[in-house]
């Protein structure tokens, strides 16, 4: 297993079995995001980006009580309380958010317990959400005054759709796991004592699969949700193109041939 040395206590990071793990670390206040934390999901995730060896990531909030639980507002008073720390804040959590968008690898949230406000946006960053039944789920922006960015409500209304991003918004209530499954807001609702296994087994056989088609078919779906106009249709064709080059195409025919399981590296 390898470790990423952060600046920061509140995150962690580590590599193990092709897999990347990153632990929001602050259970004291139900795993809160800090500026530093911030700054620590984007070393992290540009980190994971350029690591060859990582072929999915799985971020979790430490604990079993939150995911993570929204903003740390006890930090607001003295890093976000004019216009100035705002800029500077916002541009930790741009980052942070610019480097989850750019993965080009499956990204899994492992949800327990309360996913609130950015957290919730931190989620929906996410390819696959599991959760366990006793999580919540909200955006409480309408209780606090807050103005919530453009980007995060474009992606909720692309998970949802616009009449449950409207219910979401507008009454900032918190929903449970079984109304969150049912308007699609996560993949899937899993029992506490079976959560570790089933992300795990669920991220090993991502990271078993060929790593160019899975970077082909992320990066083709996510255009897929872009206006027409802004899709790269040549960029998703070149990518396909190298798949049907690659030594993993041919690995994974002779394995086929040969009844055995493919052994792919992602070239």
């Amino acid at each position: 297993m390898a470790t990423i040395e952060l600046e920061t206590e509140k995150m962690l990071a580590d590599v193990s079995d092709g897999i990347g793990w990153m632990t929001f670390n602050n259970p004291a206040r139900h795993n809160a995001i800090s500026l530093e934390m911030w700054q620590g999901v984007a070393t992290i995730m540009e980190a994971f980006h350029k690591d060859d060896d990582v072929r999915v990531v799985v971020m979790k909030g430490a604990g079993e009580k939150a995911f993570v639980s929204g903003a740390d507002i006890s930090e607001f008073d003295s890093k976000r309380s004019n216009a100035e720390q705002k800029e500077e804040y916002g541009k930790a959590s741009a980052d942070a958010n610019h480097w989850i968008g750019r993965l080009e690898k499956p990204l899994l949230a492992m949800i327990q317990g309360y996913c609130i406000g950015g957290g919730l946006a931190t989620a929906l960053g996410a390819d696959i959400r599991f959760a366990t039944p006793d999580s919540k789920f909200g955006i409480p922006a309408a209780k606090l005054g807050l103005g919530y960015e453009y980007g995060g409500l474009e992606r909720l209304c692309n998970i949802v759709g616009p009449a449950n991003a409207k219910d979401i918004m507008f009454t900032a209530r918190f929903m449970d796991a079984d109304e969150a499954l049912h308007m699609g807001l996560i993949n899937f609702v899993v029992e506490n004592d079976d959560l570790d296994n089933k992300v795990k087994d669920y991220a090993a056989t991502i990271a078993g699969n060929a790593p160019l088609t899975v970077k082909t078919s992320k990066a083709a779906i996510n255009e897929a949700m872009k206006e027409p106009s802004r899709r790269d249709l040549e960029a998703i064709k070149a990518m396909v193109n190298q798949c049907f080059d690659s030594e993993d195409y041919k690995e994974g025919r002779r394995a086929f041939m040969e009844k055995r399981p493919a052994e792919f590296k992602g070239r």
